[in-house]
C-alpha cells in the first residue's frame, strides 16, 4: 500500500498545532484504490491470559462450562481443559491486525469458522490477506480480506472473511460496472 499513513487524522484543530503535526499511530488514510489484492500483513503474537478470558466471558455473559468451569473442563469436557470463547478468539484475532483506516467501514463477515480449539495460555497471531475488491456504491467500493488466526507455531484456529466499504479517492472509478441496487 502506497498511501501516506495518518494524513487524514493528523491535523485536528482541537489540539496544539505542534501536536497536530505528529502522525497518528495506526490511523491510515488508505482509499479503495490503495488496497492491493494479494497484499498480506502479519500481526505480533499475543498470549491469551486467564484474566482476560474470564473478563470477556463476564462481559458477554458467556458462562458455558467449557469456558468457565475448570472442574467440568478437566473431568467431563472433550478437551481436558478450559477453552477460550470463540467470540474472544475472533475479537482478539481481528484486533491484532485491525487498523484505524479513516476511509473504511465494516460491511460484515463471511465464512467464520472455528477450526481448532484455543485454550487459556495459548499464543495467537493473525495473517490478513486482501482477497478481492469491487466497486459497489457511488462513493464506496468493497474490499474482501481473509483473517487467519493461528496459535503456537502455525496451527490454524480460526478463519473468516471481512468485507469493508472503502471510500474512493476521486469518486467512482472510470469503467466501473453500473451501480448495484
Amino acid at each position: 500500500m502506497t498511501a501516506t499513513v495518518g494524513v487524514s487524522s493528523t491535523h485536528p484543530k482541537t489540539m496544539p498545532a505542534d501536536h497536530a503535526e505528529i502522525p497518528v499511530w495506526n490511523s491510515e488514510n488508505w482509499f479503495y484504490e490503495d488496497f492491493e489484492v494479494g497484499h498480506k500483513i502479519r500481526s505480533l503474537r499475543r498470549t491469551i491470559s486467564e484474566g482476560e478470558s474470564q473478563q470477556f466471558n463476564a462481559l458477554v455473559l458467556d458462562m458455558h462450562p467449557y469456558v468457565s468451569d475448570q472442574i467440568f473442563a478437566e473431568t467431563e469436557g472433550l478437551f481436558g481443559k478450559r477453552l477460550v470463547a470463540g467470540a474472544f478468539v475472533f475479537s482478539a484475532g481481528l484486533g491484532l491486525v485491525a487498523t484505524n483506516c479513516v476511509n473504511a467501514f465494516s460491511y460484515g463477515y463471511d465464512k467464520l469458522r472455528f477450526i481448532k480449539p484455543t485454550f487459556i495460555g495459548d499464543t495467537i497471531y493473525t495473517i490478513r490477506t486482501n482477497l478481492d475488491k469491487q466497486p459497489k456504491y457511488a462513493e464506496l467500493g468493497l474490499i474482501r480480506s481473509s483473517y487467519e488466526v493461528f496459535k503456537g507455531e502455525g496451527e490454524l484456529v480460526l478463519y473468516c472473511e471481512h468485507i469493508q466499504t472503502v471510500r474512493y479517492k476521486n469518486g467512482r472509478p472510470a469503467g466501473a460496472p453500473p451501480l448495484k441496487a
